[in-house]
């Protein structure tokens, strides 16, 4: 191995240790009542493929689902410290089960899936253990070669989920936190027809494409103080969304670190604005 090949693999697997640290130092060390009672919704399933792969993922169906009517579907992708096996870990982060609320539910019914990314076997980083190819701890991203094999499975299992539940191919979203936030970007990368929204929370992306998705409505969240993945990596997307002819929302909080998202998903305009965007067609 080269020295510089050398030098790349320390510095990553030291950015990677630093996120794994301060996601731990950031986390909840307590679980209320009501989130417990939000996860409880969530059913406990696993997707296997035909190859015997296996993708762990809970899943929300809305209460009363009217015959002949057809239902948002909302996809949330986890950050690096909740990667495992349990299926459990990835709903630690409970703002994003605010869709799943009595409250917002009464008036947006809405299914809600959360798959579960694999933990690394070893100290290294794997495209085989993130949703996006493009790496957090890289200043510029590396060209987009096709899915990780964790985002590849979450596509085959949200293609089931179309074909078992009444699902609104228009009204189809996604969000995540951290690494998830690159997911988000990349999942609307490889399937540009089929959402209608995304929600970024401090993640990042090949701004370059950013022309192949500035159909999609965006509504992106960084904190302004973030240590972990720079809000640099939000603001580079979003001029190149608006560059290509876009109008996402940008957020950014003052003064606030990784955790964006315990402001985020609790923003009061975030329910309704998503609710109301429609998929169009790619330019």
């Amino acid at each position: 191995m080269s020295q510089s090949g050398a030098a790349d693999m320390k510095a990553t697997f030291r950015h990677s240790m630093a996120f794994v640290c301060l996601v731990g130092l950031i986390a909840p060390t307590a679980t209320r009542g009501d989130d417990a009672s939000l996860r409880s919704r969530m059913q406990r399933r696993v997707y296997t493929n035909a190859q015997g792969e296996s993708l762990p993922y809970r899943l929300f169906v809305p209460a009363k689902c009217k015959p002949k009517q057809r239902y948002p579907l909302i996809v949330f992708l986890h950050g690096a410290g909740e990667r495992g096996s349990d299926n459990e870990a990835q709903l630690k982060h409970a703002e994003v089960l605010r869709f799943i609320s009595d409250e917002v539910q009464a008036k947006h019914p809405c299914f809600l899936v959360a798959p579960q990314c694999p933990a690394p076997s070893g100290k290294a980083e794997s495209r085989d253990c993130r949703w996006a190819t493009v790496y957090w701890g890289l200043e510029k991203p590396r060209e987009i070669s096709g899915p990780t094999k964790p985002m590849a499975l979450t596509i085959e299992l949200l293609d089931l989920l179309a074909t078992q539940y009444p699902i609104d191919p228009d009204r189809r979203y996604v969000t995540g936190l951290s690494m998830g936030g690159y997911g988000t970007f990349e999942l609307c990368i490889f399937r540009p027809g089929d959402f209608a929204a995304g929600i970024p929370v401090c993640g990042g992306a090949d701004a370059s494409k950013a022309k192949q998705i500035a159909h999609i409505a965006f509504w992106v969240f960084h904190g302004a103080e973030d240590r972990v993945v720079p809000a640099e990596r939000s603001r580079l997307v979003v001029e190149g969304l608006k560059a290509a002819g876009a109008n996402p929302r940008y957020t950014e909080y003052p003064g606030v670190g990784h955790n964006a998202w315990a402001k985020a998903y609790l923003e009061p305009e975030l329910v309704d604005w998503l609710f109301r965007q429609r998929r169009r067609a790619p330019h």
